[in-house]
């Protein structure tokens, strides 16, 4: 039995918005009321509530409209979109199904109607990025639209997309005063459910895209250019800060040094000596198939490494992605990061076990700040404190570019 929805694998992802609350996204009750209706149902029962309650919201947000209450229509639009975000999760993996992809359109159009309605209104933005472009979002600093003021870019990492980086992040961001660009790469909401377009460690060549954007912008400070990336963002950020030199500063949450390493974990825990799994692409047959076996027994386990494990990395099978996974390293790139760094971690996350090392290997200015059970921060990155995580970003911000 999880915290409102009686499985746990659906609260670990119904609770996501809980997050959002401070910033304009699923109320308390909302969310109450979507576990209520979802009772003891499956992955499916899990996406028509949260769906069903999305459509409400659209409709509430169209009659707001029709009798010219733009802050109403705004909020709902916003809120809905939040609603379509929550509703997919379980459906990952490969092929992308039906109504994930319908979810997520619905998603994106909600947001879009709802971000038009902010003053000044929060446009949809393309960047160039190789053969394509990447979906982005420039959010104001609140107030100071039109001032040249810092930027922060956000990036996301396994699972989640743009809003949950709007909700989480950006709005906040914007209330500090500071421009907020934010996106989705390889592997990431558009890109991965509507063109199949994988996840890759090489963020520095992602990000430099980004950064080229970002300065044709007339607003933005040049000098003054934050990268922060939260999950999985928190090992993209540093990666990308390792080559990218135009950027002044970089948060990392939690501060990740890689992917592979709780993987070897693992195996360790099932007996095996660090030296067999130090290579993950050709370890021991025996191992892998125990592995596997753990995965297929564990509801999490498998969620996290075949659906989406085996979609973002492209792969097909356990070798494959564990080959894949220690692609996902920042060793001997640590010493290149030269900007201002600024490492979290949390005391409950299993992500941010390997954030004290990580602090003692960078040789740029840095901090690491960490988070308490006893500040309701203890969990993944902060979820249920965001405004505790948001305060202590932007704080180290302000001083960085003071």
């Amino acid at each position: 039995m999880g915290l409102l929805f009686k499985d746990d694998l659906q609260d670990g992802f119904g609770t996501w918005a809980l997050g959002y609350i401070p910033y304009g996204a699923a109320d308390f009750g909302e969310i109450q009321a979507v576990a209520r209706t979802v009772g003891e149902g499956d992955a499916g029962a899990f996406y028509e509530a949260w769906v069903t309650a999305g459509d409400r919201l659209v409709e509430r947000a169209r009659a707001s409209l029709v009798a010219g209450k733009r802050a109403s229509a705004r909020d709902a639009f916003l809120r809905a979109a939040c609603h379509y975000a929550s509703s997919y999760h379980l459906l990952f993996g490969e092929p992308a199904d039906a109504r994930l992809v319908a979810a997520f359109r619905k998603q994106i159009s909600a947001f879009d109607r709802g971000l038009a309605l902010l003053d000044p209104p929060a446009v949809p933005l393309r960047i160039p990025f190789e053969d394509r472009t990447m979906p982005a979002y420039l959010l104001a600093a609140q107030g100071r639209a039109t001032e040249v003021r810092p930027l922060v870019i956000l990036t996301n990492g396994y699972d989640a997309t743009v809003t949950d980086m709007y909700f989480a992040s950006a709005v906040a961001a914007s209330r500090r005063g500071y421009h907020c660009l934010f996106f989705d790469g390889p592997g990431q909401g558009e890109l991965l459910f509507e063109h199949g377009v994988r996840l890759r460690p090489d963020w520095e060549n992602v990000i430099g895209p980004v950064v080229d954007f970002a300065l044709t912008i007339s607003s933005v400070d040049p000098k003054r250019i934050a990268l922060v990336g939260w999950s999985l963002g928190g090992y993209l950020s540093p990666r990308a800060a390792s080559a990218e030199r135009r950027l002044a500063a970089c948060v990392a949450d939690p501060g990740l040094l890689g992917i592979a390493d709780m993987m070897r974990h693992m195996f360790v825990q099932m007996g095996a000596s660090a030296e067999s799994v130090k290579d993950l692409g050709n370890v021991d047959p025996a191992l892998l198939d125990k592995l596997q076996a753990m995965i297929n027994t564990d509801r999490h386990l498998h969620w996290s490494i075949v659906q989406r494990g085996f979609w973002v990395h492209g792969v097909d099978n356990l070798r494959d992605y564990l080959r894949s996974a220690q692609q996902y390293t920042l060793e001997g790139r640590v010493g290149s990061i030269a900007c201002p760094t600024l490492l979290t971690a949390a005391e409950s996350d299993p992500l941010a076990a390997g954030a004290e090392s990580f602090f003692d290997a960078l040789r740029c200015p840095k901090d690491l700040v960490r988070f308490t059970q006893n500040e309701g921060a203890a969990t993944h990155v902060e979820l249920f404190n965001r405004s505790l995580l948001n305060a202590r970003v932007h704080d180290w911000l302000d001083h960085v570019f003071a």
